[in-house]
């Protein structure tokens, strides 16, 4: 839609958000288009707050097309019981696996929501699968995502059922999980490189990483502390 919003007019906003409704629904249901069913479910959800309906949409975007992202987000509905759906890890877990094998905008944030419920079991009768959780980890960390680097070096570190424990694996991953930004990460190759586990001790390394996950959380403070001011 050309032009500028003008969007202390009350009016003119109003117009802009039917209009929105008008074109997404159109792209999903007219065009067959996947990612405009995707733009009216986040329209439905975000601006109408029909949670509803954009269950509907994300479902049928999801097992229809396919649509990772749309997967992604039925998942986390399925879980927490959105929409009016019952809460369901099992179905959660299947829509999670579907949006990872897919990959997309947020298939790392699918294969990591995947391998929590592995690791804990709660997909899987209260059965939790370690070999699992590590593969979709992987899978998370691969696509950047720090939770899955730090997850993943934390089985490493403590070793699981079908896991053995592996020290230059648990490095490896803090390392990448602290370059992504992960405060705990960041912590543990500090005491890995302190303690020398799994790699040839180094206090400067050590001190680096301890001054690195210090700056991290110290943002992440800053970042929160303006949030709630600004609400």
């Amino acid at each position: 839609m050309a032009g500028f919003i003008n969007f202390a007019d009350e009016e003119e906003v109003r117009a802009y958000l039917e209009n929105l409704h008008v074109e997404y629904s159109y792209q999903c249901y007219k065009e067959k288009d996947p990612d405009g069913c995707q733009r009216f479910a986040d329209y439905l959800d975000a601006v109408k707050k029909d949670f509803a309906a954009a269950a509907r949409v994300l479902r049928d975007n999801c097992e229809v097309h396919g649509h990772s992202e749309s997967c992604y987000k039925l998942g986390a509905y399925q879980a927490l019981g959105k929409g009016g759906l019952s809460p369901d890890l099992k179905a959660a877990y299947k829509s999670f696996m579907k949006s990872c094998e897919k990959g997309g905008k947020k298939s790392a944030n699918a294969c990591h929501s995947a391998g929590l419920l592995a690791q804990d079991g709660r997909a899987n009768n209260d059965q939790p699968d370690p070999v699992v959780a590590r593969d979709y980890f992987t899978k998370g960390c691969d696509g950047n995502f720090a939770p899955s680097c730090f997850n993943l070096s934390v089985i490493y570190l403590q070793g699981a059922p079908g896991v053995p424990k592996d020290m230059s694996h648990a490095l490896k991953y803090s390392l990448k999980g602290c370059e992504l930004g992960h405060v705990w990460a960041c912590a543990n190759a500090s005491r890995m490189y302190k303690l020398g586990d799994g790699v040839e001790k180094n206090d400067a390394k050590a001190e680096d990483l301890k001054n690195r996950a210090k700056q991290l959380h110290k943002e992440q403070k800053e970042a929160a502390s303006s949030l709630t001011f600004g609400e």
